[in-house]
């Protein structure tokens, strides 16, 4: 028996995604770099509990505008940490070059 979960995928990255990219203007040495901008979704990605779904609407149909709310403010904070996390370690290492 052989299953197909290609259609599995964590809700949280293309949220994740669409905010370092919304984000990305307010720090323009890390913006220049797509590397740089990967990082920061990874580092903001693992700080979020991640919610695997197979379907938008199901995941948003079960939520309570609360959670929906409690959501959006965990993923701003983790980007947000995310994009001061890796400027600090891009310093750090122009630094030490």
């Amino acid at each position: 028996m052989s299953a197909d979960f290609s259609s599995l995928y964590n809700h949280h990255e293309r949220e994740v995604f669409a905010a370092v990219m919304a984000a990305a203007k307010d720090y323009p040495e890390i913006a220049t770099s797509n590397d740089l901008l990967c990082d920061v979704a990874c580092v903001a990605l693992n700080r979020l509990q991640p919610r695997y779904i197979r379907h938008e609407v199901d995941f948003s149909f079960y939520l309570t505008e609360h959670e929906r709310h409690e959501i959006d403010n965990a993923i701003a904070e983790a980007v947000g940490y995310a994009f001061n996390f890796v400027e600090a370690r891009t310093a750090l290492r122009a630094r030490s070059n």
